[in-house]
């Protein structure tokens, strides 16, 4: 079974096990957010809501494994949002676990995200390791220095984050990731199932959702060149990511599916190519000769400065290596066709 079946990962998952001959059941609850408000279901979709633990359970006969990839993401518009992570994401995975339990099925392969670990590995400038980034300086970041500094001013930066990484959330959607890793790592010891928990760095592709407050940098990014506008670079572009293809996300998930893991696994997801957002925005304009990205200078409350993965483990553990770097991925993705953006 995948969950969040219609999604932008979900549908690129489905569509390659289905192409390997897996008999795969998909569901989605279709909600407002992703979908828009009069979506109507795929046909080759099952509309279902995975906090309903009857309906899921009925859909789960003969399943051998669950690939959960519903949720509601984006890092939220406003506090507001948080009943609704809480729903979708939370709730959605300790009713999906419910259901599991009920009929039997006890392999988990889970969409988790580099949101956990908030800002990740960082280091002073003389090998310190740094447990929590200290507010950034105003009279800094207004000279245009957006780096993190320690109160004596020692420069901090960034290194890989692996897996074993403190799990530190910084809004609601990654306090809800947070939530679905523990309620799988509760129920594997409880049921004795395995559970994989991808943890996803900033995915980009073909139909990406386009024109919506939850969408990713790069599908804003793409919206503002498709309409003739300057892409919106905050801080002074040097903010440090991983973007990983949606096809290598999915091919990581098919390998998670085939792999014999017991209990919990949490692995990175990512390219292993860091890249920062100004050179993002700088390909994506340049591929389509769209006018230069703009550098607002501007910092937003609660940004993370770097956050880089280290793909090892995933490696390791599945033989999983993107293929996708992200100088051919986000060219192609300059002319990609999106998502139309939910209304």
């Amino acid at each position: 079974m995948v969950t969040g079946a219609a999604g932008f990962i979900g549908g690129r998952i489905v569509a390659q096990l289905r192409e390997m001959g897996i008999e795969t059941v998909a569901v989605d609850a279709m909600i407002a957010e992703a979908h828009g408000a009069d979506a109507s279901t795929p046909s080759d979709v099952i509309r279902a809501d995975v906090t309903d633990v009857d309906s899921i359970a009925e859909h789960l006969d003969g399943v051998d494994v669950v690939c959960h990839q519903a949720a509601m993401v984006g890092m939220g518009v406003t506090l507001s949002d948080a009943p609704l992570y809480a729903r979708h994401n939370d709730l959605g995975t300790a009713a999906l676990l419910a259901a599991m339990h009920r009929v039997g099925c006890r392999r988990l392969v889970l969409a988790s995200s580099m949101v956990v670990y908030g800002s990740g590995r960082l280091r002073t400038e003389d090998g310190q390791p740094v447990e929590s980034p200290p507010a950034r300086d105003p009279d800094r970041t207004r000279l245009g220095d957006f780096e993190y500094h320690t109160a004596d001013g020692r420069s901090i930066s960034w290194e890989l984050t692996d897996e074993d990484a403190p799990l530190r959330p910084t809004s609601l959607y990654a306090a809800s990731k947070v939530a679905q890793e523990h309620y799988a790592r509760a129920w594997s010891v409880a049921t004795g199932g395995s559970v994989v928990a991808l943890r996803y760095h900033n995915v980009y592709g073909p139909g990406m959702p386009r024109d919506t407050p939850y969408a990713g940098v790069a599908s804003i990014f793409r919206s503002r060149l498709a309409s003739g506008r300057a892409p919106l670079v905050f801080e002074d572009g040097g903010q440090m990511r991983d973007f990983v293809h949606v096809d290598d996300v999915a091919a990581a998930n098919l390998a998670a599916i085939d792999s014999h893991t017991a209990g919990f696994s949490a692995l990175n997801v990512c390219s292993g190519r860091p890249i920062t957002i100004g050179e993002v925005a700088e390909i994506l304009a340049r591929q389509i000769d769209g006018p230069a990205p703009v550098i607002t200078g501007e910092l937003r409350p609660g940004d993370i400065r770097h956050i880089v993965a280290d793909p090892a483990r995933a490696r390791d553990v599945l033989g999983f290596t993107a293929q996708v770097s992200p100088e051919d991925g986000l060219a192609e993705f300059a002319t990609a066709p999106l998502r139309a953006a939910a209304r």
